[in-house]
C-alpha cells in the first residue's frame, strides 16, 4: 500500500509528491497522458523546447516561490512582450504608450488619457450590462474594437454582449513606454524546459503514465491510504450534480525551415475572423539561434466530455455548482483536491506551487514548507 496515490503529474501533483517523498512517504504518481508535467510539458524538437500545450511563462512576486522553483531549474531572463495583430496593424501589449502612440499618434500620457476619456464619455455607460459595455467603459472604443472584442469572442466562443460584465474587472492601461506584460519582479523560462523541472521533482518516485485513475482504483481500491486528486472535481463525483463547464484548446504545430517566422515568442490575432487567437514561436522563449523554427497556432474550442479541459468558465452558474462539489469534497476524508481542475479555478504556475505547498503544510501539520 502507498501512503499517497497522486492523480496527475502536473505541477500541483508533482510538488506534493516531491514534498511527501522528502518526508519519507511512499507515493505513486499516475497520469492519463503518456507523459509527465501536465500542461507545462515541453518537448525537444530539433534543439527547440516546444510548449506542447500553449505558452507558459513563469512569473511571480513571491520570492519564496521563486527561490523554491529555482531549486529545480536555472531560469533565463525572458520578458513577456506580446504583439497584437489587427488587420494590417501591429500593436504592443499590454496597452501602453507604444500602443496608444501607434493607434492615435499621441506622444504623451496626458494626450493618451484624454483620448481614452473622451471616448468613454461619449458612450455614457453608467451600469455595464455585459462584458462589451464593461470593457468600453474602461478603455473606450478603439482599444476595445481593435484589441479586445475579437480576441475575447474567440476565447469564449460567444459574443461579448452575451458574456457577463464581471469577467473583466479591470483592464490595465499603462501610461509608460513599457512592453513588459507582467508586473512581477521575478520572471523567465527554465533553461532546458519545464519537463526537466517535473523530472527532478519526481526523481526516486514511482510514476505510471497512460494510466486512468478510475480504472486503476476499480481494480485496486485499497492501493493507497490517501489520494491527491488533480483531475476534474465533477468527474470524481461522477457528475452527480451536473457538469461543470470548461473551455478547450486545439494546437497546430509546424516545424518550419526558416530561422525566424514572426520575430516574437507570442503574437496575438485579435480579429474574430481569424480562427486562432495567437501564434507561439517557441525558439524566442530561449533566444534561440537554430536554423529552423517551430510555431504553434492556438485555437480555442468548446469543451465536451472526453475532450481536454483547459480552463474553467467561472461564471455565476458554474461557481455555484462548484461550491456544491466542494462541499462534497470536504466530506471525503482521505482525498485532497488540488490544481485548476480539482479546485475549478484558473491558476498561474506560481499560485499552483503555493497551493500545493499549502496543502503539504496542512497535511503534515507544519508551519513552513519552503526550501
Amino acid at each position: 500500500m502507498y501512503d499517497y496515490l497522486i492523480v496527475g503529474a502536473g505541477l500541483f501533483g508533482s510538488v506534493f509528491a516531491y514534498e511527501a517523498n522528502k518526508r519519507g512517504k511512499r507515493c505513486l504518481v499516475i497520469d492519463k497522458r503518456d507523459h509527465i508535467a501536465g500542461n507545462i510539458y515541453t518537448e525537444d524538437v530539433g534543439d527547440i523546447q516546444v510548449h506542447r500545450y500553449g505558452a507558459h511563462i513563469f512569473h511571480t512576486s513571491n520570492k519564496e516561490i521563486w527561490d523554491y522553483v529555482n531549486q529545480f531549474a536555472t531560469f533565463n531572463h525572458y520578458i513577456n512582450s506580446p504583439v497584437a495583430v489587427y488587420k494590417e496593424e501591429l500593436y504592443n501589449l499590454p496597452f501602453n504608450m507604444n500602443t496608444f502612440s501607434k493607434m492615435w499618434g499621441v506622444h504623451t500620457p496626458k494626450e493618451a488619457k484624454a483620448k481614452i476619456q473622451s471616448q468613454i464619455d461619449q458612450l455614457n455607460i453608467s451600469t455595464p450590462k455585459n462584458l462589451e459595455e464593461q470593457a468600453l467603459s474602461l478603455v473606450g472604443t478603439d482599444v476595445y474594437e481593435k484589441l479586445i472584442k475579437g480576441y475575447t469572442e474567440k476565447q469564449w466562443g460567444r459574443d461579448c454582449t452575451e458574456l457577463p460584465a464581471f469577467i473583466i474587472k479591470r483592464l490595465p492601461l499603462r501610461f509608460t513606454f513599457d512592453n513588459n506584460y507582467f508586473n512581477d519582479p521575478y520572471q523567465g523560462i527554465p533553461k532546458g524546459g519545464y519537463t526537466a523541472i517535473i523530472e527532478k521533482m519526481l526523481e526516486g518516485i514511482e510514476v505510471q503514465t497512460s494510466t486512468d485513475y478510475f480504472e486503476l482504483i476499480k481494480e485496486k481500491p485499497a492501493l493507497a491510504k490517501k489520494i491527491v486528486f488533480t483531475g476534474m472535481i465533477d468527474e470524481y463525483f461522477a457528475y452527480q450534480l451536473g457538469e461543470l463547464q470548461y473551455r478547450s484548446l486545439r494546437f497546430e504545430t509546424e516545424d518550419l525551415p526558416e530561422e525566424n517566422y514572426q520575430g516574437n515568442a507570442v503574437v496575438n490575432y485579435t480579429q474574430r475572423e481569424i480562427p486562432y487567437t495567437r501564434i507561439i514561436e517557441h525558439k524566442h522563449f530561449d533566444f534561440g539561434k537554430q536554423d529552423h523554427t517551430v510555431i504553434t497556432r492556438e485555437y480555442p474550442s468548446e469543451w465536451e466530455k472526453g475532450s481536454e479541459p483547459y480552463y474553467p468558465i467561472n461564471d455565476e452558474r458554474n461557481n455555484t455548482l462548484y461550491e456544491k462539489y466542494h462541499a462534497l469534497a470536504q466530506k471525503e476524508q482521505n482525498v485532497i483536491f488540488g490544481g485548476r481542475l480539482g479546485q475549478y479555478r484558473y491558476y498561474d504556475m506560481d499560485k499552483v506551487i503555493a497551493a500545493a505547498l499549502e496543502a503539504v503544510k496542512e497535511e503534515f501539520s507544519e508551519d513552513h514548507v519552503f526550501g
